[in-house]
């Protein structure tokens, strides 16, 4: 079984690019910053963080070049991909990527915006899913949130 699931921050906005041919293909690179736990023994300086590139394509690649921007925490699931290449010295060079099945946003856009404190999990967006630009929820002041404008009854877990 090949299964990867992570949980981490994106270095920077996400890289896409468009295969060519008949059919375009959307192909969207970026890296998760992926806090590691420290040992007992780990030394203050050593690295904290793994930096994993993660490989998204079709739609979820479209998803990652509308809505993933730097910083962004997300639950990525995937599969482990190697593979090699010659680089233009001649020399073989060996690449090991995540290719994206699944994305999430691990924390809500104000949580992220705060930088990352009192991080809730906001809901989940697979591949085949596509989020509307969703406004600020607002506490109605009775405990609930407000549901914004546009959203369908039947996304929601109840009745």
């Amino acid at each position: 079984m090949n299964k990867v699931i992570l949980c981490g921050r994106l270095t920077r906005d996400p890289d896409v690019r468009y295969s060519q041919g008949e059919r375009q293909t959307a192909i969207a690179r970026y890296t998760l910053a992926v806090d590691r736990r420290r040992g007992r023994n780990a030394q203050q300086g050593d690295q904290t963080a793994d930096f994993i590139q993660c490989v998204a394509f079709d739609r979820a690649a479209e998803f990652a070049e509308k809505y993933l921007r730097q910083g962004t925490k997300m639950i990525v699931t995937g599969r482990i991909q190697t593979g090699s290449y010659t680089n233009r010295d001649g020399q073989k060079v060996y690449t090991t990527d995540v290719i994206v099945e699944e994305q999430e946003f691990a924390e809500s856009k104000s949580a992220s915006s705060q930088g990352g404190s009192g991080a809730t999990f906001a809901g989940s967006f697979h591949e085949s899913e596509a989020p509307a630009p969703a406004a600020p929820l607002q506490d109605a002041g009775d405990g609930f949130m407000n549901i914004p404008d546009g959203v369908e009854d039947e996304g929601l877990p109840f009745n």
